[in-house]
Formats: structure tokens, C-alpha cells, sequence
């Protein structure tokens, strides 16, 4: 396929209108040939993607329904003949899929994102091309981790490349890696250098046609606990010759690459994995709801309307560091690591209240209506990379944290509007400008500026000064901990074994949730009435502060019923329970 390079002069607001109404369209159509996933004769729905996990392949007619589709153009920057534009539209665009399966969102396509961030980030026009024309064409990339510390499965052993004239000698073997059996390109993050640091490793291209046995050799297929539907085998190189042109950007640019490309990887997934929470919460009040006439039950009114709120602030979070990746692509790196730090944790545990509310329903595990909670809680730890996961971002958060609190907390000015305001035009994504490290921390400044203009309304009763109430202990955590941090040692890595440390992770992601509930609220236009009103701002706040151990006020009166009001709306008006509110089909 020829690709061109957009040459378009339109105005940039007016083009980043265009991208967002063409993205919701795009998803809208996808959740309508997706079909009404709790019809057991869909053979898109629950019940056929329940089967599929049982028998532990991918669900084929569904995988060909997207690649009809043409999802791989959604991983294709517009300039090279795709459909990428922005990081927050592409998370839009995704969730038609991820609300029915995580293993569906991984297998077929989003990887394949994963792969080529490295390509788009710092490839060559011909790598670009080819990649372009790869997945414009519906073909896969896989990515090859290199190993990190508190590996698991999909992160442990990685590949040395020796150089030799011409390019490269590859070796190595891991064993499980998502789609190595049917990728089309392999980009793999190859040890270079056998010294510990930023130049260890480097980044090639590999073309799975041209490798043959003995220096290549595909590894049985290994099933995971979760995701059982997609498809897991290994690799191993034994002195595998590779080209020189194979290389992406330089040699030793491989751990800088990676640190660029996992913020946006990071970020997606949390905007992604929401949607598929949204289903578990659908079932759960459809069980708090069947054959009852009357209202909710109120031992319901808690779980229920909590994990509403949990679910709109993780989409709060990720909206904004994905949007973030496109208004501030030097400054997101701590933030994307902040949000995949919190939203899986927020997840598992929103998916322990709902089994409360579901009860024996939960053990449904075929049910279309309510078999998704048994399948999320098995998909999510291996969509977030479990521990390996957690501690990867550690490593990004805690170096950070002593700069932060000496020079960049209550000293830098608020973030562009823009970054919180839904409909509001942005630039698009450019892998080639997302920082690795340095810049400011824009939502610790939101936060104090947030809290700033409730101050006048502490004090005064009601749902606004509740929030202006929590706006502040958030602000008061925030000085509490630059004092920590400031005591820190001057480069935080090796503080990384210390739990007292960790701990201080633990507390900076949670205030920087909260500082994203705040911006996201008060971004409201109030096309929304609910968004607009701050009782689910209140609720979110709150359950936050109490996990961050902070003090927090008496919910308002009226403050839950009108939560639930709205969570029982969306179920029967047949509404996601994110900040779109888009209709499903059903």
C-alpha cells in the first residue's frame, strides 16, 4: 500500500474537532457491530468470547470483524496512512472491544502499538513505511521486552545482539511473548552492552519471514491463568544474523526508547482495562436490580456507588496523562507512571466489591449477564504485569521524587485548561517529543490551584465545600510529603528497597488522582448535569482520602442517592459508566 504524509493546512482547532468527532464515530460503529454483548446468539458477545477463553484460542470471528475493520489503522499515525492522532481518541476508540474482552484488546491489536511506538518514536522513513504498510494491511508486531527487575513470565530473559560486520548476531530465548507465533514484525529490545546502564540496550527490527531453523526456533505455546485466549509462545535465537538497517535509531538507545514508549503503553491500557470494569459494574447492578420493583437495596448503595466513583476517577486519570502525551509530551513521564501505578490497584480492588454485590451470580462463569467479573480477575494481572508491573513504575516515580518536592511542588504554574476540558483541540501525538525524565509536576500545580479557588466555599455547607474540604487535606498531604522527599537521598533508585520509601509512591500517585478528579470536574462545560454537579467528585475524593489515610468530612446529605441515581440511569438507559456516557449496544 502507497503511504503519503498528511499535508493538510486546516487550522489545528479545527482539525482536532474533526479527529475527535471522527473517533467517536469510529467507535460508536464498533460497539454497534460488536452487538449487545448479553445476547447469546451474538457470536461477538460474552458467551461466544466465554467459550473461546475456554478453549483457550481466540475468538476468530470477532478477530476477523476488527481486522474487516481495519483496527491495525488505528495504530498508524495519520501522516503515514492511519488513524492515530491522539493517545486519549485512540483509548476511545479501543474500548468497544476492551468492555467485552482484555484478551480480545491484547491479541489482536494492541500490542501491535506496543511494538511500533519504538518505530514511530525513532525509526527510519523505510522502518516507518514498512510498519505502516504492515498494519494498514491487518498484519501483527510483537515486542520482545528486555528483562526487568521483579520479572514475571512475560518479562523474564531477554536477547543479546553481538555486532558483526553488517549488523547484528542475535541470541537468546524467552518464552512467552503475546502473538510471537503470528507476527508479522518483531521489534526486540536486544542487550548491546553487557555494562549496567542507559546504553545497555538497543532496539531491531526483525522480519519473521526471513527466519529459518537452526538459528530461530519457535517455542511451545504457554497458557497463562489469565488472558487464556490469546497467544502466548516464545522464541529463541541461537547467533541469528540480522541486518544492520534492522537497528531503530541508535545503537544503546533501546532503555531510553523504552522509558519514551511505556508512558504511552502504560497510560493506554489504564484507559482501556476501565471499560472492561464497566461491564462487572453493569452486571452487578443488573443483580442488585432483578425481579425488585422498589429501589435499591441500601447494603448495595455503597459498593455500588463507590466503585462508580473509583471508575470515574481512574477514567479522570487516564484521560488526562493520555491527553497530557499530546499538550505536554516533555512533562507526562512521572504522571503516566502515577496512573498505571493506581488504576490496576483501584480496579482489583472495585472488582472485590462487586463480587459482594453479585454474590452466587459470580460463579456464573458462562453467563453472558454475569460471567464478566470471573474472567476480569483473572485478565488484569496480566494486563498490568502484576508486581513486575507495580515496580516498574516505582522506578520511574521515586528518582523523581526529591526534584520534585525541592524545586517543582507549589512553585510551578497550573497546566493549559485544555488538558482537562472534554472537546477542547490538541496536538497530535509525537513519539519523538515525550520526555524520559526532568520537566515539572503540572498536576501537583492543578491540585493547589484547584484547591485555591474552593477555599472561599470551605465552611459553608453542602457538596462544594465538602470537595473545597478535600481539595485541601490533598494539598496538605502534598506539604507533608515534600518535607519526605526533600530528606530523600539525592538519586532515588537505590532507596527502591526500602518499603519506607515505596511507601512515598504510594501516597504521591494517590494526590496526583486526586488532583485529576479535581481538573476533570471543574473542566465541566455542563453539556453533563451529573459531571457537572460535584457529588461524584465528593464520592471519589473521599474514597481516595481514605485510602491515602487522610482525614475526611461526612459524605453530604444526598450525596450517594444522587450517585446512584445516576449509575441505575445509565444501566437502564443502557449507558457506559465512564465520563463519555456513550450508548451501548444492547
Amino acid at each position: 500500500m502507497t503511504t503519503t504524509v498528511e499535508t493538510t493546512v486546516a487550522p489545528a482547532t479545527a482539525r482536532g474537532l474533526t479527529w475527535e468527532a471522527d473517533a467517536r464515530a469510529r467507535a460508536a460503529r464498533l460497539e454497534t457491530l460488536l452487538g449487545d454483548p448479553c445476547d447469546p446468539a451474538n457470536p461477538h458477545g460474552l458467551r461466544a468470547l466465554f467459550a473461546a477463553d475456554d478453549r483457550r484460542v481466540p475468538p476468530a470471528a470477532t478477530e476477523q470483524l476488527l481486522a474487516d475493520e481495519g483496527l491495525g489503522a488505528e495504530f498508524v499515525p495519520l501522516a503515514y496512512g492511519g488513524r492515530l492522532t491522539r493517545a486519549d481518541l485512540l483509548a476511545r476508540v479501543l474500548r468497544p472491544v476492551f468492555r467485552r474482552d482484555v484478551a480480545l484488546g491484547f491479541g489482536y491489536g494492541i500490542t501491535s502499538l506496543f511494538a511500533t511506538g519504538a518505530v514511530w518514536a525513532a525509526g527510519s522513513p523505510a522502518q516507518r513505511r514498512g510498519v505502516a504498510d504492515l498494519l494498514l494491511g491487518g498484519g501483527r508486531a510483537a515486542i520482545l521486552h528486555h528483562e526487568l527487575a521483579h520479572s514475571n513470565a512475560i518479562l523474564r530473559h531477554e536477547f543479546t545482539a553481538r555486532t558483526e560486520p553488517g549488523g547484528y548476531q542475535l541470541h537468546g530465548r524467552k518464552d512467552v511473548i503475546i502473538n510471537a507465533a503470528r507476527a508479522d514484525a518483531q521489534v526486540v529490545y536486544a542487550r548491546t552492552d553487557p555494562a549496567r546502564g542507559p546504553r545497555s540496550h538497543s532496539v531491531l527490527l526483525l522480519d519473521p519471514a526471513g527466519q529459518h531453523a537452526p538459528a530461530v526456533r519457535h517455542l511451545p505455546r504457554v497458557t497463562t491463568p489469565g488472558m487464556r485466549g490469546a497467544l502466548f509462545s516464545g522464541l529463541e535465537f541461537d547467533d541469528y544474523a540480522v541486518p544492520g538497517d534492522a537497528l531503530v535509531g541508535g545503537t544503546g538507545d533501546g532503555v531510553a526508547l523504552a522509558l519514551r514508549t511505556y508512558q504511552v503503553n502504560r497510560s493506554l491500557i489504564c484507559g482501556v482495562v476501565t471499560a472492561a470494569a464497566d461491564t462487572v459494574l453493569h452486571s452487578a447492578v443488573r443483580a442488585a436490580t432483578a425481579g425488585r420493583s422498589g429501589p435499591v437495596a441500601r447494603r448495595w448503595h455503597k459498593p455500588l456507588t463507590g466503585v462508580f466513583a473509583d471508575l470515574l476517577a481512574c477514567d479522570s486519570m487516564a484521560t488526562v496523562v493520555l491527553r497530557a502525551l499530546s499538550l505536554l509530551p516533555d512533562r507526562a513521564h512521572v504522571f503516566a507512571a502515577a496512573v498505571k501505578y493506581v488504576v490496576p490497584d483501584l480496579l482489583r480492588e472495585n472488582l472485590e466489591e462487586l463480587a459482594t454485590v453479585l454474590g452466587a451470580r459470580g460463579y456464573e462463569h458462562d453467563s453472558p449477564e454475569y460471567g464478566a467479573l470471573d474472567k476480569l480477575v483473572r485478565d488484569l494481572p496480566v494486563a498490568g504485569l502484576g508486581h513486575a508491573g507495580t515496580a516498574s513504575c516505582q522506578a520511574v516515580i521515586v528518582p523523581q521524587l526529591r526534584r520534585l518536592a525541592e524545586r517543582a511542588w507549589f512553585a510551578e504554574e497550573e497546566p493549559p485548561p485544555e488538558l482537562f476540558r472534554q472537546g477542547a483541540a490538541l496536538p497530535a501525538l509525537d513519539y519523538g517529543a515525550l520526555g524520559i525524565a526532568g520537566g515539572g509536576d503540572f498536576m501537583a500545580a492543578s491540585l493547589v490551584g484547584s484547591a485555591a479557588r474552593l477555599a472561599g466555599s470551605r465552611g459553608v455547607g453542602g457538596q462544594i465545600a465538602a470537595l473545597a474540604e478535600l481539595a485541601e487535606g490533598f494539598v496538605t498531604e502534598l506539604r507533608a510529603l515534600r518535607e519526605q522527599c526533600r530528606r530523600l537521598p539525592a538519586y532515588g533508585t537505590t532507596a527502591l528497597a526500602d518499603p519506607a520509601v515505596c511507601v512515598l509512591s504510594d501516597r504521591y500517585s494517590l494526590i496526583v488522582a486526586a488532583a485529576a478528579v479535581l481538573g476533570v470536574w471543574e473542566g465541566q462545560d455542563g453539556g453533563d448535569p451529573f459531571l457537572a454537579d460535584a457529588a461524584w467528585a465528593v464520592l471519589a475524593l473521599s474514597r481516595l482520602g481514605e485510602r491515602l489515610g487522610i482525614p475526611v468530612p461526612d459524605l453530604p446529605d444526598n450525596c450517594l442517592q444522587q450517585v446512584l441515581d445516576e449509575l441505575v440511569r445509565r444501566y437502564r438507559t443502557g449507558r457506559s459508566c465512564d465520563l463519555d456516557a456513550i450508548p451501548l449496544a444492547q
